[in-house]
């Protein structure tokens, strides 16, 4: 995008670049630790048990402070919020990778969760601050969404580049400069954004509901390599539970609640969320799966892998910035989250037929082309759905909630489809074995996503597209 001087002094290509760089780094940051997990659980001492932490740590902290990061958005203003999500994210990056101990790793991957969740809300409200209202906002977003499969996919191939030829610390330091960047820049290219006046901190919700979601969380990661009749399970499952309850009678008391409950009775936004959940219960699951696929059945690399994806995402990039604006602007979002959550839904059961012997141009190329048009047409709408139906000094609220919907359904996804996984292979851990569980997988997000297209098709309003946008997008 050409550098357009925007309310609040900013430029719109350099601020979108920003915000993009947000939902990149996010990411990345979840993927990258990938390949350099042996060689961490080395030289720390992880145990197998404990090594998967040092992802989890980072998705439990990420998903449980989301809602109080929007919250703090719309209080203190975005633009103060996104700048400090980043520099939390610059500390906990270098204690990551600066980590004598396991204990330590798991502190700063936690850090590295907070700062992402300060970013992620204030980083929507941005978008919306800079093109709210214009006809370039299904682009904004267009190029948000397309940042998180770039960022996924960058993660893999940077984990293994920093690993293989400099050393395991630098898959956390290499965040650091990319955020000093963005911190250097944010004043001039991002509008300040007013706070609330007059607000304050809802306490007593801000810790029910970042301790409620953390523990569900949790729960949800530790079940499928505990058992979910664990006690340790329950206890964090039941537990969270309840006080999420206990948030909702809080805020049903309070004058200034940290979400306002009837925030979901706006229309289209709880349709438009559970969208989003159901979307990241699909999706990650496929990725985290077909990795698996191409790494253990078909005996690709690290890098191999990661090459075997660029197809995918540069399908959902070209989908998400080019083809998803035009068609929303033509038919508005309600059929393009639906066909969008059906054609993902088909793509997953084409990868539901792998085989043990099969190859990647047969089993996998054409399969995750599939799913990967119909993410590229369901994500746009249903985010910018979500955001764009919450009255204005609620968007970081909004953001934060949405943010947390697709979090929390990426989370509780992964976690069922891996136990589900589990149950298909057996104790025999060959070809044969591993692709019957990796198909079950398929089978189970594919059933989740036709669940999706099913639930948008009740909820969602259809609403007419703005005039002012398809004029736009026919001119370019």
């Amino acid at each position: 995008m050409t550098a357009i001087q925007t309310r609040g002094g900013g430029r719109r290509g350099l601020g979108l670049a920003l915000i993009a760089a947000a939902q990149f780094v996010v990411i990345m940051d979840t993927s990258i630790i990938g390949v350099a997990l042996p060689d961490i659980q080395q030289a720390l001492g992880f145990s197998p048990e404990s090594l998967s932490w040092v992802f989890n740590a980072y998705v439990v902290a990420f998903g449980g402070l989301l809602l109080l990061g929007g919250r703090l958005s719309d209080l203190f203003g975005a633009r103060k919020m996104f700048t400090t999500g980043w520099l939390v994210l610059i500390a906990g990056s270098i204690m990551a990778g600066a980590a004598g101990t396991a204990g330590v790793e798991i502190a700063g991957r936690a850090v590295q969760g907070a700062g992402a969740a300060l970013i992620a809300p204030a980083a929507l409200t941005l978008l919306m601050t800079l093109f709210g209202g214009t006809a370039e906002l299904g682009k904004a977003f267009a190029v948000y969404g397309a940042a998180a499969p770039i960022g996924g996919t960058a993660g893999v191939f940077l984990g293994g580049v920093l690993t293989e030829y400099i050393s395991w610390p630098w898959v956390f330091y290499v965040t650091v400069p990319i955020a000093a960047i963005v911190v250097l820049l944010t004043p001039f290219a991002l509008p300040p954004v007013a706070g609330v006046p007059h607000g304050h901190i809802d306490l007593a919700g801000a810790i029910t509901v970042t301790a409620g979601l953390a523990s569900v969380v949790y729960g949800v990661v530790r079940a499928p390599e505990v058992g979910w009749g664990s006690a340790e399970a329950l206890i964090a499952l039941i537990g969270g539970g309840l006080l999420l309850v206990a948030f909702i009678i809080i805020q049903s008391r309070k004058r200034q609640p940290l979400l306002r409950l009837g925030i979901f009775r706006t229309p289209q936004l709880g349709a438009a969320n559970v969208a989003q959940l159901l979307l990241g219960a699909a999706w990650v699951p496929m990725w985290f799966f077909l990795n698996l696929y191409l790494q253990q059945v078909l005996g690709a690399g690290a890098f191999a892998s990661g090459a075997a994806l660029l197809p995918m995402t540069a399908l959902i990039v070209l989908g998400m910035v080019a083809l998803a604006p035009r068609l929303q602007a033509k038919f508005g979002a309600k059929p393009l989250i639906v066909s969008g959550l059906l054609v993902l839904g088909a793509g997953l059961v084409w990868l539901a037929l792998v085989r043990p012997d099969g190859s990647y141009v047969a089993d996998v190329l054409p399969a995750s082309l599939v799913a990967a048009l119909g993410m590229a047409l369901a994500f746009v709408p249903s985010l910018g759905t979500a955001i764009g139906a919450a009255r204005p000094e609620e968007t970081g609220v909004a953001s934060g909630l949405v943010s947390t919907s697709y979090q929390i359904g990426s989370a509780v996804g992964l976690a069922v489809l891996t136990a589900v996984a589990a149950a298909f292979t057996g104790p025999a851990l060959d070809a044969t074995a591993l692709t019957s569980g990796y198909s079950a997988a398929f089978a189970g997000a594919a059933i989740v996503a036709f669940v999706g297209a099913i639930v948008a098709a009740a909820t969602l309003r259809k609403t007419s597209a703005p005039a002012e946008a398809l004029e736009a997008e026919l001119a370019a």
